[in-house]
């Protein structure tokens, strides 16, 4: 793979900027970011009155944790327009969540907000590896999604050339890769195995594609596939970090000279960890749920959202902003399975390490009598078919998930293509308990 480590005189000043004049900056527009939603937006007034604080209260970074949380419940309740900090006239355009349970959530930017956000999606891409000129294929879905129209106005803003090609259609997917010659690709990691997978029954060698950095965001994915992706394509792959809520894709993302942790751009949000439980705010490097509060938003101001992805946050490398380690799963997609806490991700990492398997999985959960059960869909390569692989593939896979993750669960090992497939967010988990 090519070094595609950044010129430092490239970067944003701000990037690069001592811990003292980023939390300096942080204050100063947290100041005016909680005073502009306590003037603007009922919900927030009525939050911080009940909770006996006012915005003029807060002098010092660590004042936050005095102020009450935002969740998603808050936006559907408040659905469509009720959280808006402007007059619906300033803003200049919408987005919404894919509203898989209740109302969605709707969003708003103004035209500061749209800027800003094309700013930090092209300061991400060049912290991947990606510069001006270069050309990037764009497989994030187009529509009410952020990713598609978050990542394209920030390829635009970086000064690359821009494939709107959204998702779906792989065949042609490869076909486009292969004419256009693109240097980078934004896509979700479940969908660019698809891509991969396109690669291999059109005979043609991902190694040998023009591909240089893959930048993957919008669902958790292992340094295991991502092992597996830069072996596949030899290219860079890079994660990037976003939701609706707090702006798009964006909010964070890896430096390709370390790949140590997205970083969060502070300078427009400020990140806390808290106890998912207690929503006490945890030290620096524990454990625990994200939240965010925007520092310059305009149209719709989070004070305090909890994203409920749960993470750490970890000392700035590459840049002085402090990074994000990898989401280990979320505080509300949990399963807990007979006491045992379990995250897709786990399933994930000791599937990837079992050879003759492909990079898909399911997992189905359903009740056995009285007790809930869980059964682990994958899938074996092309070149591993047989009644023999799928035997051992399966007490290999029982094995490890019940010596490593600590349950135990069905195996169900399938032909190549028995997998269900993704054309944008995988569905890694599907919930039966309530069918049967």
């Amino acid at each position: 793979m090519l070094d595609l480590t950044p010129d430092r005189g490239d970067l944003d000043p701000i990037e690069i900027a001592s811990v003292d004049e980023i939390r300096g900056l942080q204050l100063q527009r947290l100041k005016w970011s909680l005073r502009h939603a306590y003037e603007n937006v009922p919900l927030y007034k009525a939050r911080f009155d009940a909770a006996g604080v006012h915005p003029d209260d807060v002098q010092d970074l660590a004042d936050l944790a005095k102020l009450p949380f935002t969740t998603k419940a808050d936006l559907r309740d408040a659905y469509p327009f009720g959280l808006f900090a402007v007059p619906r006239e300033r803003i200049i355009r919408l987005h919404a969540s894919s509203g898989t349970t209740g109302k969605p959530t709707v969003v708003g930017y103004t035209q500061t907000d749209i800027d800003n956000w094309a700013d930090l999606v092209a300061r991400s891409l060049r912290a991947s590896g990606l510069r001006r000129g270069d050309m990037v294929h764009n497989a994030y879905g187009y529509g009410l999604f952020t990713g598609g129209l978050g990542a394209h106005y920030g390829i635009e803003r970086l000064g690359a050339t821009v494939v709107p090609m959204s998702g779906g259609q792989t065949e042609r997917q490869v076909s486009l890769i292969e004419d256009f010659r693109p240097h980078g690709i934004m896509v979700t990691p479940s969908y660019i195995l698809n891509i991969l997978e396109q690669y291999v029954r059109m005979g043609l060698d991902p190694r040998a594609s023009s591909l240089q950095v893959g930048v993957f965001g919008a669902e958790p994915w292992t340094d295991a596939m991502r092992r597996e992706v830069e072996a596949a394509f030899d290219m860079h792959a890079v994660d990037i970090y976003g939701l609706s809520e707090i702006m798009g894709p964006g909010v964070a993302s890896e430096c390709v000279e370390t790949k140590d942790g997205p970083v969060v751009w502070e300078d427009h949000f400020l990140p806390e960890i808290i106890d998912p439980d207690t929503g006490d705010v945890l030290p620096d490097g524990a454990l625990g749920e994200l939240v965010l509060t925007t520092l310059t938003k305009e149209g719709l101001p989070m004070v305090r959202y909890r994203t409920r992805d749960l993470t750490r946050l970890l000392p700035g490398t590459a840049r002085s902003m402090r990074r994000m380690a990898k989401i280990t799963g979320r505080s509300d997609d949990m399963i807990i399975l007979r006491g045992v806490n379990v995250f897709p991700s786990q399933i994930e990492e000791q599937m990837l390490t079992v050879e003759a398997l492909a990079p898909y999985y399911q997992i189905e959960l359903f009740r056995e009598g009285q007790m809930d059960a869980m059964r682990i869909h994958v899938e074996l390569l092309p070149t591993h078919s047989g009644a023999e692989h799928r035997r051992a593939c399966t007490d290999i896979l029982v094995t490890r998930v019940k010596e490593i993750v600590g349950i135990s669960a069905e195996v169900a090992v399938g032909d190549p293509g028995s997998v269900e497939r993704s054309q944008g967010k995988a569905r890694r988990v599907v919930d039966n308990r309530e069918k049967r």
